[in-house]
């Protein structure tokens, strides 16, 4: 077995592969950069290697600076984690040269797999169901057009070497071809080192379910099951589940076949994923294989209970597999939520800075629940602008998918973030939104639930009742502790009112508390909720108990009430008197400043271009300026016509938050 491995990665995914190297008794080696001096998967490795600047380009993708951290450290195998290098040919010739073992596929099946070009054909060759679409290499943006046309609209402008969708767009007309064409060319190349495109036909109301394989080098290759990953956010995956409520049986082992096929038609060995394409009638469509572990792999851990970072580091030792497939089954559902550093109210905005509190909620592991959180962050570190956003991987699982999503709702309200936007309010929304309860989703589901973007929850009455009884046992909490400051004078006989007045989302709920040592009980105009909790004034978690029913609320403190953070929701919760709340609707509401002339810079990020001129009339819809955040190109487009009067930035300017880019007139 080896005795030392490197893994050429960061994060999330190098704090994983530590754990279960460390578990086989097996000493790592972590890697950073500048940015990353002071990072988990640092502190975690039994050593660490300093291999550069912050941007990756000139560190993590470096292949010399990985191998000489190899060399420096006496390591016999390298984990390369998922992106990066992970996917790379050369990384993996460079490894097989110095007799340094690549804990991951063969180079020739990285080659043949890792162009989507290639591995379309193979695909075919093997039998496996294909997207129609162009095979071959696109030269430029008018040829992007004429294949559009040639396929049909709506098509899939692809970058050949990309992955987490990188490279990626959607066209439905000759404009947005050409547009997108240049865009994934962009990420493409700075992303991948590699600006070949490709387009296929895009199956509209599709589902995007994988396949998890395993192989050995001795002939042996099995299918642990499928995972859905139809909820995406511009290609990239936000929750997926193990198994998919879709699937038929017959279907599911139709597609762990074809996968099978697939892998040992290449020579695969080692954890790989073959995704599909998915229409409504369940006709499934190759759309690539991944060789390499994937983000969500933990939910097929979570319902196999089979460890894949332990079964790769088997196999690259020349082992065979000892798991036969008759030996997968599928026990009970896994569900996971990516965290990512990104404000779901500015619509999805990257955010970077440092983290003044992040909480997670306990990991567990029982026979009725498991929650488990894969991160590579911690309270008071940094998130940086130059690596991908993703802060936690928050999975639950249980015997069933409605309990796995109670399980995850739970998980999601108990998890505390503080210092970056964050999309955990969106994650809540969704657990709560009937399709996806239903299992009724599709990869347009954000877009189609969420047209104008995310806004926050309204909730419900019933559960605003529920809000407004635990606001109001704990503002009562708090002023009868403020009566008890030492010194006052009327310490002794000041009682502190029953009736209150609770206002939240345009609700107003007159209220009446009767307390007692284990609780209160809040009287509404129609019903009542009892209440209890250990909560204490200040504490920003209040872990409450309504009617036998265990809720956690996200609590700050406010002069008359509270902020409350619940299930997607983000409110300001009033308690008053009745009196109070009389003279409150007397107070003048602050005017909210008005920049609708100015272009401000949505996230922290560099200019790429700038597309307009000053005096230029634009139209609404009109791209005005190119930013690259986070290895992604975002486009600002005009929201109205207008003329330019001012262009504030150049190509090449790193903008902060709100920075003005231009003026219109």
């Amino acid at each position: 077995m080896f005795k030392k491995i490197l893994i050429a990665n960061r994060g999330e995914i190098a704090c994983r592969v530590i754990k279960s190297a460390q578990a086989m008794g097996i000493k790592t080696v972590a890697i950073y950069s500048d940015a990353d001096v002071q990072s988990l998967h640092v502190k975690m490795a039994d050593e660490a290697v300093h291999i550069g600047p912050s941007p990756a380009n000139e560190s993590y993708i470096v292949i010399e600076k990985v191998m000489d951290a190899v060399r420096q450290t006496g390591a016999d195998a390298v984990h390369p984690g998922y992106g990066f290098l992970s996917e790379n040919k050369l990384f993996a010739e460079a490894l097989e040269a110095e007799k340094v073992t690549f804990i991951g596929p063969p180079a020739s099946a990285i080659e043949s797999m890792g162009d989507k070009i290639t591995s379309k054909k193979l695909a075919q060759d093997a039998g496996v169901n294909t997207v129609p679409g162009f095979m071959g290499i696109i030269d430029d943006a008018d040829e992007a057009v004429r294949i559009s046309n040639e396929v049909g609209y709506p098509v899939m402008i692809k970058a050949s070497a990309g992955g987490g969708g990188k490279g990626m767009r959607v066209a439905w007309n000759d404009a947005e071809a050409r547009e997108g064409f240049q865009s994934s060319t962009n990420e493409a190349a700075k992303s991948f080192g590699d600006d070949r495109i490709f387009i296929e036909k895009f199956i509209t109301q599709p589902r995007h379910i994988e396949i998890q394989v395993l192989a050995d080098c001795h002939g042996n290759c099995i299918y642990l099951n499928e995972r859905e990953c139809s909820i995406q956010r511009r290609n990239q995956k936000v929750i997926e589940e193990a198994p998919s409520s879709f699937l038929t049986p017959e279907v599911r082992e139709l597609m762990g076949e074809q996968s099978c096929a697939l892998a040992q038609a290449v020579g695969y060995t080692s954890a790989g994923t073959v995704e599909f394409i998915v229409d409504s009638d369940q006709n499934f469509y190759f759309l690539e294989m991944n060789t390499r572990l994937q983000v969500e792999h933990p939910v097929t851990e979570l319902i196999t209970g089979i460890d894949l970072v332990e079964q790769m580091i088997l196999v690259a030792n020349g082992e065979a597999l000892s798991i036969l497939q008759k030996d997968v089954v599928i026990n009970g559902w896994a569900i996971e939520s990516r965290l990512y550093a990104e404000d779901p109210y500015r619509s999805f905005l990257p955010s970077i800075g440092r983290l003044r509190k992040y909480r997670p909620p306990t990991e567990s592991s029982g026979k009725m629940v498991v929650v488990r959180n894969d991160t590579g962050v911690y309270e008071g570190g940094e998130i940086s602008m130059h690596y991908d956003p993703m802060i936690a991987k928050l999975c639950t699982w249980a015997p069933t998918r409605d309990a796995a999503i109670v399980h995850m709702r739970h998980a999601l309200d108990t998890f505390e973030i503080e210092g970056i936007g964050h999309n955990i309010p969106f994650l809540s929304a969704v657990m709560d939104h009937p399709k996806f309860c239903s299992g009724d989703i599709t990869t347009a589901f954000i877009e189609e639930e969420y047209p104008e973007g995310f806004r926050g929850v309204e909730l419900p009455d019933k559960t605003l009742k529920i809000v407004a009884a635990c606001a109001a046992a704990m503002y009562r909490l708090g002023e009868i502790r403020r009566t008890r400051v030492s010194g006052r004078m009327d310490n002794h006989t000041r009682r502190v009112r029953d009736d209150w007045l609770v206002s939240l989302q345009g609700n107003e709920f007159p209220v009446t508390i009767s307390a007692d040592p284990n609780g209160s009980t809040v009287h509404f105009q129609n019903g009542s909720h009892r209440v209890s909790s250990d909560w204490t004034p200040g504490q920003s978690m209040a872990l409450m108990n309504v009617d036998e029913q265990d809720i956690a609320l996200k609590v700050e403190k406010r002069t008359s009430g509270f902020r409350v953070r619940f299930r997607g929701a983000d409110m300001v919760v009033n308690v008053r008197s009745p009196r109070q709340a009389e003279l409150a609707k007397l107070m003048l509401e602050k005017k909210i400043e008005d920049t609708t002339k100015f272009l401000l810079c949505p996230m922290p990020g560099l200019i790429v271009k700038v597309d307009v001129n000053v005096g230029d009339e634009v139209q609404e819809g009109q791209a005005l300026c190119t930013i690259e955040a986070m290895k992604m190109e975002n486009i600002l487009r005009a929201e109205k016509k207008s003329v330019v009067k001012e262009i504030k930035v150049l190509p090449g300017n790193s903008l902060a938050v709100d920075e003005v880019i231009m003026e219109f007139e």
